[in-house]
């Protein structure tokens, strides 16, 4: 999978690029059902998710929150499932674990239930890092997409080896991050699909409604 690599450090030609999955919540908004089972056009959402993965990192790793909600994840190929460290401290939690495990030097961060993303927007925002800690996608000064971006590992593992706030947005102002306007996306994907994620068993049925846009579901954004 990394040809030519030894990996953490060791004769590296280029930077390996990691996914990180947080698949680990507890689906309070949707009745207890698990989100990344959930299907859209005839396939699970992380089987969507890791199909738009593949297409630009090296590895895929699903944080879950114990041994027993891996084993759920048996049947994917191409993924490793490692379980949170720090337990019951939501996002932050299975960021750390994620980091602690991957191999790449750079990671894109993904929630679970987000069924379309698109791999040319992640390897945009692979692109654009340059001498940042992070590339995050940004609607307004307040409304951001942390669990759509990429950090630096070294970074990330920085800041969580030491942090005292759960908040991702204290995390990512302790970061020297670079923010791309999600407009500035709209020549990659137009209707921002990309960022679409179901919390609601009414926003599933609406995307699987024949004739319905998907990015509808956009309008109903939540401040961090």
């Amino acid at each position: 999978m990394f040809p030519d690599q030894k990996i953490h450090g060791q004769d590296r030609r280029w930077p390996v690029k990691s996914a990180v999955v947080l698949v680990g919540g507890e689906a309070r908004r949707v009745n207890g059902k698990e989100k990344y089972f959930f299907t859209y056009l005839g396939r699970t959402f992380i089987e969507r998710l890791i199909d738009s993965l593949q297409k630009v990192v090296d590895e895929i790793i699903l944080v879950a929150r114990d041994p027993e909600q891996c084993k759920r994840f048996e049947n994917l190929s191409g993924v490793r499932c490692i379980t949170d460290i720090r337990v019951g401290i939501g996002p932050i939690g299975g960021l750390h674990a994620g980091s602690l495990a991957a191999q790449g030097d750079l990671i894109f961060v993904s929630a679970c239930d987000m069924p379309c993303i698109d791999p040319e927007v992640i390897r945009y925002l692979f692109d654009n890092i340059d001498n940042y800690d992070a590339v995050i996608p940004r609607w307004n000064p307040d409304m951001l997409e942390p669990l759509h971006a990429v950090y630096r590992r070294a970074a990330l593992l920085r800041y969580l080896e030491r942090h005292n706030s759960f908040s991702l947005r204290e995390m990512v102002m302790n970061l020297s991050a670079r923010y791309i306007m999600v407009d500035e996306l709209r020549s990659i994907d137009p209707e921002l699909r990309t960022f679409i994620n179901i919390n609601k068993l009414e926003d599933l049925e609406h995307i699987n409604s024949p004739g319905s846009k998907p990015s509808q579901t956009l309008t109903d954004r939540k401040n961090l």
